[in-house]
């Protein structure tokens, strides 16, 4: 990623409010890519529609108003993670991603605190218009990102040690979860119950095989923070296929989809061959990095596959 139109320049020291909104959006279309925003959006719907399927098979699922101000809060809310991740990152990035934009200062760590303000504000508000227990729910992800933050700033052993990290950054997405489903049981979409709760497994076991596979390469790499350097190459590529293999399982459990006389509710199952491929492909290739297209492939399909089965197996 290069540093074009991020030079550090007078525009850049400027501390007018116009000039800091624009180093800000700059460093939104720079960082906040639009896979994640086609990510926050297929995991708000996937993750609603299957609770709905899971909870109250009898009652239509259809994503109304309220799906998508979820959709709306959770893109912003990731934006917000976006831009602790790169403030707590920064002397890693300094030695490993110098091109980044806090670390060329091409904007400072105070515009991204102001924008998280404002982020934080109107995440907040406009999860009260869902429901008390939606705004509670998003202000605990807001606050429990900025724990982390604090955290390793202060703690050698959580900043260096990627297992360990992974444990105590991890509940931040199930954090997310929680908010899409108790606020989709406040506007209606889903019964509370246990099999709701359960379908967070599902999309724990997505993330991670994608966590896994991103940080993964043949050879170990001192410094660097990849899974394969504590796990190895077969255990970190064990771990990448485990994890697809635990989100397929609990999903088949939950929906039972020998009860649906459709096809696609077999999908989730058809779609282990994709992660299969990726460590054959890794296994079986010179390549010194995992291939990160597999993993990205399995997380969305799954995701569509998950909205599709919601949307016809409730009619």
């Amino acid at each position: 990623m290069g540093t074009v139109g991020w030079g550090v320049s007078g525009d850049v020291r400027s501390a007018s409010p116009l000039g800091s909104a624009r180093r800000v959006a700059r460093f939104t279309a720079v960082m906040y890519k639009p896979h994640y925003l086609l990510y926050g959006i297929l995991f708000v719907l996937a993750l609603e529609g299957t609770a709905a399927l899971v909870s109250q098979p009898d009652t239509p699922w259809r994503p109304g108003w309220a799906t998508v101000l979820r959709i709306v809060v959770v893109a912003f809310v990731l934006l917000y993670l976006r831009m602790v991740d790169e403030q707590k990152d920064l002397d890693y990035d300094r030695v490993h991603n110098p091109d980044r934009p806090l670390v060329t200062g091409a904007v400072s760590a105070a515009e991204l605190r102001a924008a998280m303000g404002v982020i934080a504000v109107g995440v907040v508000g406009a999860s009260l218009v869902l429901s008390v227990s939606s705004a509670a729910a998003i202000a605990v992800v807001l606050a429990y990102g900025v724990f982390l933050w604090a955290l390793e700033r202060r703690s050698a052993a959580v900043r260096d040690d990627i297992l360990l990290n992974l444990v105590v950054t991890y509940p931040v997405q199930l954090l997310v979860a929680a908010y899409v489903l108790v606020s989709a049981r406040d506007t209606g979409e889903v019964a509370a119950g246990w099999r709701t709760a359960a379908v967070v497994v599902v999309f724990a076991g997505a993330f991670l095989h994608f966590e896994f596979a991103r940080k993964t390469a043949r050879e170990r790499r001192p410094g660097e923070h990849l899974y394969s350097n504590r796990l190895g190459v077969a255990g970190s590529a064990g771990a990448i296929l485990g994890f697809a293999v635990l989100a397929v399982v609990v999903e088949l459990a939950l929906v039972q989809p020998w009860e649906w006389h459709t096809v696609v509710a077999w999908i989730p199952l058809a779609l282990l061959l994709i992660p299969i491929y990726g460590e054959w492909r890794f296994l079986r290739s010179s390549e010194s990095e995992h291939p990160v297209l597999p993993a990205v492939a399995f997380v969305l399909a799954l995701y569509v596959a998950l909205i599709a089965q919601a949307l016809i197996c409730t009619t």
